[in-house]
């Protein structure tokens, strides 16, 4: 998997949301919030994407548990489920 590029992180507030920076990537009609971990998991996945091409969701699993006290089998399942978030929004091909 890989992300699209484009799409930038921003931090509004507690949150984080994902901004299309080109119109082709606007959607007025969406706008794509992630909380803390979310935003943690983005900028793993856009520094794989960047640097070998694309990302796992083990690599980003392996990150998970690094960086968060969390069982494996708890990070991924988050893991997955941000994953299915993000192609539900089409940030991530």
């Amino acid at each position: 998997m890989k992300t699209i590029e484009g799409f930038k992180l921003r931090k509004l507030g507690n949150e984080f949301i994902l901004v299309g920076e080109s119109m082709a990537l606007i959607n007025f009609n969406k706008m794509i919030t992630l909380n803390e971990t979310a935003a943690f998991l983005w900028k793993e996945a856009e520094e794989k994407s960047v640097s070998q091409g694309e990302f796992t969701a083990v690599e980003l699993c392996k990150a998970l548990c690094a960086e968060y006290e969390v069982s494996p089998e708890q990070a991924m399942s988050d893991v997955e489920a941000t994953i299915a978030s993000w192609r539900e929004a089409g940030v991530i091909e």
